[in-house]
């Protein structure tokens, strides 16, 4: 395959091989790029326009276009990233004179505050589980590592039994892009591995590379599996928000600085790349602070 000879789906298929080998983007990332590049190059084909010869103002009607089929403004900024990314990587190896796409700008985004439980909400959300029957055994062990290690759902059904220390009291964490961390883990989350092991996955020391987490079947969980139980729990704790495993990431991180954490520990816990990321979690913080002054100040 020679460079003049390419087609857009060569380019694109190398593209994505450099963003998971070189970049090492998480899958999710590259497929939601790739859903977005195979977007444009459907544009300009019905445009009946070149991939090598697209212009700026190409990529700035593709854009508009795209906003005015209602994508959200983070989608638009994806997007716009993507094709940022995409026409760099296809100048520097030589496909095309320049990106086109250079001066496309991001829009603005407003950080939107994660809602988070209060720390008397999550202890009744984790006390919903029963512990005289497996499932509970289960499910309570499954929120007590969300909350207690501040996992992404998908680096809680990534958990093998091995990468479990009980007795130090940690974890080691896939998370985005494959890279690994350590997460210390309270007691009460051990307690409730040790419990779920013990009594309810008996292959505790014989098969370590599988799931630590699975189903009642013996399979692994899902993302939706996992969002449908802690639905349910919260609905039974009476907790009336919209919940997801992420909440329980979100109050993880919230509940740490609001008692002294510094934001650096957090950061290393989470698994962010940038301070900038973890930041937002001081603003939920001044956002409490402020209703708690607003509520009981004199002169508030």
């Amino acid at each position: 395959m020679t460079r003049a000879t390419s087609s857009a789906e060569d380019a694109l298929r190398l593209f994505l091989e450099y963003l998971t080998v070189e970049k090492g983007l998480s899958p999710n990332t590259v497929v939601s790029y790739r859903r977005d590049l195979e977007k444009l190059i459907a544009f300009l084909r019905a445009e009946k326009k070149n991939w090598t010869r697209a212009s700026e103002e190409d990529l700035v009607r593709f854009v508009h276009g795209q906003s005015k089929a209602g994508l959200s403004a983070r989608s638009m900024a994806r997007l716009i990233s993507a094709l940022r990314s995409f026409f760099r990587f296809l100048a520097l190896d030589g496909y095309l004179p320049r990106s086109p796409a250079s001066n496309l700008t991001l829009p603005s985004l407003w950080r939107a505050l994660p809602r988070v439980l209060t720390v008397e909400e999550v202890e009744s959300l984790l006390r919903q589980p029963g512990e005289d029957d497996p499932q509970g055994l289960r499910d309570r062990a499954m929120l007590e590592v969300l909350y207690g290690a501040g996992l992404r759902v998908s680096e809680l059904l990534a958990l093998k039994t091995l990468d479990v220390n009980l007795d130090d009291g940690f974890l080691v964490c896939r998370g985005k892009g494959g890279k690994e961390r350590i997460v210390p883990v309270g007691a009460s989350a051990c307690r409730a591995v040790s419990a779920y092991l013990d009594r309810v996955r008996p292959q505790r020391t014989g098969r370590p590379n599988e799931p630590l987490f699975l189903t009642r079947r013996g399979g692994p969980f899902t993302r939706q599996g996992v969002w449908k139980l802690l639905r349910g729990y919260a609905s039974a704790a009476g907790l009336a928000r919209k919940m997801s495993p992420h909440t329980l990431r979100h109050c993880f991180a919230t509940h740490l600085i609001e008692r002294g954490a510094d934001l650096r520990s957090v950061q290393l816990m989470l698994g962010h790349s940038q301070i900038t990321t973890t930041q937002i979690y001081t603003h939920v913080s001044r956002e409490r602070l402020r209703r708690v002054y607003d509520r009981f100040h004199p002169r508030a």
